[in-house]
């Protein structure tokens, strides 16, 4: 990096307060009290995050008859849920091009229930009053560097084969006065698959729609074993027990309570900034009037928004595994890569140089090898789970909690018939293949990004054991 431009970055971060913009908000709930005895229940999910808090939602509409419990380790969207993008996709599959890559056959029923998903997302947070922030304002994949364009012409042609409506390809000029940056060559709009939301208040909207209808929720309150009974299931927690009929796993990132499932996922720490609010001049500056989402096409990509109060999110670009998977509270703050994101989002809109950034952070998502969810049971169909969402589960959990719910009821419904639902991703290798691995892709999508889009043996071979690695 210039010095000067290293100069501007660093400047810019000097404020910069380290949590989460999303958390960092007065008008959040406080926790509510840890479980101490013992519960019984029909329905027990654990984990309060979106994945969760879904499941529950939906196990009362379906039977509000039904006594759910809710247990989370620390407090309802703490973790993922509270500090992601707030991108919310109708995607199931992690775009349009994995999904077509890995179930080509059923793409088609995929992108119906991914629509349908985010059309009752949209329903749920109007019913419900989930004042979130929620804008149907859509997503612009753009190409930053010339090969980038043939990978969208690529996808929007494969999606109107494949009877994709909607999308729209933006040359240099078309994509500019959406969005103004130097740095933009042309785009792939869609405009309604994707909406914008505050993530934190979605979270805490749930957890006052589902404690209303009657959830009871526990935080503080980690379930630390799992166990079979005569008539369900048992979980302990540091100061009671659990006995329900049935399981709903939503602990994602976390150590699944059926360890045989932990494999088949990783941690991977993200990173992300907001400015502080532009001004009236500095919108101007941008454009951006109508509030998509963006992200580039990059291997090693960036994602970024506009928040309710006119700050610009900026994140993505790192992507750090840390040896043996294990989780650290100390690698959500890492100022080599804020130094990195504020270089980057200068270079993509230097006419902001001059405005500082208000809060740098960082946490721990899920990711599998084939970057979307995977789901299953287990105890003989008396627990479920779903997790790998790889950072696209602000929408998708929602779906994955009517999975859960249809396996648990041991129904077969047109998710759980998915060839999606009934396979699994490839596990990850124990160490020190894993960290091998994970690291000379990483390398490799560097290299990719820097001569052309050329992707190597490594990344080839990658790519016809279906392991895509290609965002």
């Amino acid at each position: 990096m210039a010095p000067r431009a290293m100069r501007t970055a660093a400047a810019s971060l000097s404020d910069a307060r380290p949590l989460s913009y999303w958390l960092d908000d007065p008008g959040r709930p406080g926790a509510l009290p840890a479980l101490t005895g013992d519960e019984r229940c029909d329905l027990l999910v654990v984990g309060g995050g979106y994945s969760g808090l879904w499941t529950a939602l939906l196990a009362k509409e379906r039977d509000p008859d039904r006594d759910v419990v809710l247990i989370e380790g620390h407090e309802a969207g703490w973790a993922a849920s509270g500090r992601n993008g707030g991108f919310c996709a109708a995607s199931l599959t992690h775009g349009f091009s994995n999904g077509l890559a890995r179930w080509p056959g059923e793409l088609d029923v995929l992108e119906e229930l991914g629509a349908r998903n985010l059309d009752a997302i949209e329903a749920a947070v109007a019913r419900y009053s989930l004042d979130c922030d929620f804008e149907r304002s859509g997503e612009i994949d753009v190409a930053t560097e010339p090969y980038q364009l043939a990978d969208l012409r690529e996808t929007y042609e494969a999606a109107v084969k494949a009877g994709v409506t909607g999308l729209e390809l933006l040359d240099r000029d078309a994509v500019r006065a959406e969005v103004d940056s130097p740095t933009f060559l042309g785009g792939l709009h869609d405009p309604r698959g994707v909406a914008m939301l505050h993530p934190a208040k979605l979270v805490w909207g749930l957890k006052r729609a589902v404690t209303a209808l009657g959830v009871r929720i526990y935080e503080n309150t980690r379930g630390l074993e799992l166990a079979r009974t005569a008539t369900g299931m048992a979980v302990r927690t540091p100061y009671g027990r659990v006995f329900a009929r049935r399981v709903a796993l939503g602990t994602n990132v976390f150590p699944s309570l059926v360890k045989r499932v932990r494999p088949y996922t990783v941690p991977v720490y993200d990173y992300a900034l907001t400015t502080e609010p532009l001004t009236e001049a500095q919108l101007a500056s941008v454009g951006w009037r109508n509030r998509q989402g963006l992200g580039d096409s990059a291997n090693r990509f960036h994602y970024f928004r506009l928040t309710a109060d006119h700050r610009i999110l900026w994140g993505g670009y790192d992507a750090v595994y840390p040896y043996g998977g294990r989780l650290d509270a100390d690698l959500d703050q890492r100022p080599e890569t804020y130094l990195t994101l504020a270089s980057h989002f200068f270079r993509c809109f230097p006419q902001l140089e001059g405005i500082r950034f208000s809060h740098a952070w960082g946490g721990a998502i899920d990711t599998c090898s084939r970057f979307s969810a995977f789901f299953g049971t287990a105890y003989d169909g008396r627990v479920a789970y779903a997790a790998g969402y790889t950072g696209l589960g602000v929408g998708a959990t929602r779906f994955g909690g009517e999975v859960m719910l249809d396996l648990l009821a041991g129904e077969r419904t047109v998710r759980t018939e998915l060839e999606m639902v009934r396979t699994k991703p490839l596990p990850f290798p124990p160490e020190p293949a894993a960290w091998a691995g994970i690291g000379l892709t990483k390398w490799s999508l560097a290299r990719a990004d820097a001569h052309g889009g050329r992707r190597n043996l490594w990344l080839r071979t990658m790519d016809r054991l279906g392991l895509g690695f290609d965002s």
